[in-house]
């Protein structure tokens, strides 16, 4: 269950493993929002050679989607989770933070071009996997402007590594 996020855009600081477990449980962190315009989804489109109509073809998704616009691929508002988190929360003294994967991602509604998204990032878990080095859990939702209900749920683990802990 997500918890109602914070006000948007103030940046949460982790500046050791001990502020990341001082935070689990706390109101998720609301981050900036993002607009995802047409030109965003064709870019996107390009590179990863996904130009199926319903993201890439305005005129012919004004008759036959069921949204009436294009939408964004489900991966485009995946990606841009490290957008959104380095929108509202930072590491000072990390020497990294990296993607370690997800275990849970739901795509629960589209994303219409021309929309303003965010996302919020509820802490769940850390745990120290050694000294100055911690496996995060967050719980991301995305949501979409006026939209009735998020478009996408997702479980992000993220390793940290802050100075004083040995190399990876």
């Amino acid at each position: 269950m997500t918890t109602a996020p914070s006000s948007a855009c103030a940046i949460q600081k982790f500046d050791c493993v001990a502020a990341l477990d001082r935070f689990v449980g706390q109101p998720a962190i609301a981050s900036a929002p993002l607009l995802i315009e047409q030109e965003m989804i064709n870019r996107f489109a390009h590179v990863t050679h996904d130009h199926q109509w319903i993201h890439v073809d305005p005129e012919r998704a004004k008759t036959q989607s069921p949204s009436q616009h294009t939408i964004a691929h489900g991966f485009l508002v995946l990606s841009l989770l490290t957008y959104w988190q380095t929108s509202c929360m930072a590491f000072p003294g990390a020497v990294m933070a990296l993607n370690y994967g997800f275990d849970k991602i739901r795509f629960t509604a589209p994303v219409v071009a021309g929309s303003r998204v965010s996302a919020s990032f509820a802490l769940t878990q850390v745990t120290e996997t050694k000294p100055a080095h911690a496996r995060c859990t967050w719980e991301v939702t995305v949501n979409a402007e006026n939209a009735p209900r998020p478009s996408v749920y997702a479980e992000w683990h993220i390793l940290v590594q802050y100075e004083g802990g040995e190399a990876t």
